[in-house]
């Protein structure tokens, strides 16, 4: 990234144990870390946000929506020395963030003081997941118990309680995928009878375990059993499983529909989930000294078909099981919204569970004028950008006529999976070392997943000399609409990659090499983390 042309302030200078004392003091705070992906991945503080110095400008409008809220921004001093949290204080104070703290000493000062370290990403919600299992005691069956129930052809319901995008990647034999919150809404339409059992699973344990108990929380009077250890389990236990399937669990319909509601509701009264209208939705948004966060919890579809307007999509199951990447604000308030009040409930209440204490959903939320589209919000200082476009097929010819570079400044796992073809990448962060390389004068298009970061790139690369930058419109998602082709890539040693791919945590499916063992690392981690959580008591379940 290029340097802001204006003085970087040094902000409020705080030290870790004031920090901890804040932590603990009720009012709203986020901790924002703004280092990279896989920085932040190997060691943060418990209830960081990652929000990268790299998509500040396009993440920070929805993550931090209050700009006089309380920030602690973080990197980690001893690792880099690179300050990236002063670069990162300039640029928010720019654009009217006016309570902006640095961690003297940033994560590694944290440690310094004797205070928990963490590994992985969402750790507050995973670590959720195994207080739930130990509290409830989930019932669960290991991936030989399952295949000998498909053998015996015995009366399952399998499904897969993690996105659609997931369950492409990889999925179980005959499971039909429902993400988290859909769930209650959708399986007691599948069910065909009393004695039907149903098994949740997801890649690993957390959402396996949190599917399973919601529909056990529900009152659905099937069996509910979680499969151990999900997909990894099953592939550890030497089962193949599937890639490229496309199967929704059905939207209920019909009596279907009213048996969710019902279940919902018994939620919603036995676990004190509280309902408020529009107009309390609006006194709260005019309150200027709080945080409201306004989650429309549906499936994307849904919510671009028509949603209300100011509102973000957060899939309820995501936002159970990722908190902290769509709220950074601890302490805020949570307004959740759907059609029916079946997924909205269920988020909310297992939301409460996790410590939020203002969670609530929103009566007749979709009943007005409603927006179509996907979430968006003004990125800071989008409307100074001043950067050419091309579209895909433009694009695709200059390609082929070798008359422009291309190069991906977005997610690393998506480009290795689906790149457009000649296309380099480059972490935005190390985007002035990868255009070393090239002459100034060099023709250059960026992209990323769906062309917003790479304008802020693109605005890098002009400001250090390329002035012959364009963005891809809409980016590599506008590339496969036009219906053109893209390839992979070949591994760590391809030429294409300018930069390293630290950019973010790489699950284990996602590794080239040594996949089993990082399986069973990631699970033992995720089990070992509920002891490592008891050490530090600003965050309690419950």
């Amino acid at each position: 990234m290029s340097q802001p042309h204006h003085d970087l302030p040094s902000g409020q200078q705080i030290d870790a144990l004031t920090l901890r004392q804040w932590l603990g003091d009720g009012s709203e705070i986020a901790l924002v870390d703004v280092r990279d992906g896989g920085p932040f991945s190997r060691s943060h503080l418990l209830v960081a946000s990652n929000l990268p110095l790299s998509s500040l400008e396009v993440r920070a409008p929805a993550l931090l929506p209050r700009r006089d809220a309380r920030i602690v921004l973080m990197d980690d001093e001893a690792a880099d020395g690179l300050r990236l949290v002063d670069r990162a204080a300039a640029l928010l104070a720019l654009h009217g963030y006016s309570n902006l703290s640095i961690l003297r000493g940033g994560v590694s000062g944290w440690g310094a003081a004797s205070f928990e370290l963490f590994s992985g990403t969402n750790v507050p919600s995973k670590a959720f997941g195994e207080y739930v299992e130990h509290q409830c005691d989930t019932p669960r069956i290991d991936p030989q118990t399952l295949a000998a129930w498909q053998a015996e052809g015995r009366d399952i319901v399998l499904v897969d309680s993690r996105p659609l995008e997931e369950y492409r990647v990889v999925s179980l034999p005959g499971a039909a995928d429902c993400p988290g919150a859909e769930l209650v809404m959708r399986v007691p339409g599948m069910i065909r009878s009393p004695t039907t059992t149903v098994v949740v699973n997801c890649a690993g344990r957390t959402r396996s375990i949190i599917g399973t108990q919601s529909l056990r929380n529900a009152g659905l009077v099937n069996p509910v059993v979680a499969l151990k250890n999900g997909t990894m389990g099953w592939e550890l236990a030497g089962f193949k499983a599937e890639r490229g399937r496309d199967n929704m669990a059905p939207e209920p319909q019909g009596d279907a529909l009213l048996a969710a509601k019902q279940l919902a509701q018994d939620v919603a009264h036995r676990y004190g989930v509280r309902f408020i209208d529009t107009a309390a939705l609006r006194r709260m948004q005019s309150e200027t000294a709080r945080t409201t966060y306004v989650f429309d919890v549906r499936q994307p579809d849904e919510f671009a078909a028509g949603h209300l307007p100011g509102s973000l999509n957060a899939p309820g199951g995501q936002l159970v099981q990722a908190t902290d990447t769509y709220a950074a604000v601890r302490g805020a308030r949570i307004v959740l919204i759907d059609r029916h009040q079946v997924q909205a409930v269920m988020t909310a209440h297992w939301l409460l569970q996790m410590g939020w204490k203002e969670v609530f959903v929103l009566r007749n939320g979709l009943d007005g004028e409603l927006q179509s589209g996907a979430s968006k919000l003004a990125a800071l200082g989008e409307s100074a950008l001043n950067v050419p476009v091309i579209n895909a097929v433009a694009l695709s010819v200059a390609l082929a006529k070798d008359e422009i570079v291309a190069i991906d400044v977005g997610e690393s796992y998506s480009y290795r999976r689906a790149r457009i073809p000649d296309s380099f990448y480059a972490m935005r962060s190390h985007l002035a070392q990868a255009l070393a390389r090239f002459a100034p004068d060099t023709r250059l298009v960026l992209i990323c997943g769906d062309g917003n970061i790479s304008r802020f790139a693109a605005a890098d690369a002009i400001a250090i000399g390329y002035a012959n930058c364009a963005v891809l419109s809409g980016g590599r998602a506008a590339w496969r609409a036009a219906g053109l082709a893209t390839d992979t890539c070949r591994g760590d040693d391809d030429p294409k990659l300018l930069t390293s791919t630290d950019d973010m945590w790489y699950p284990p499916y996602a590794r080239s090499s040594k996949v089993e063992e990082a399986m069973q690392q990631y699970l033992t981690w995720e089990v070992n983390l509920l002891a490592q959580l008891e050490r530090e008591p600003y965050l309690r379940f419950g």
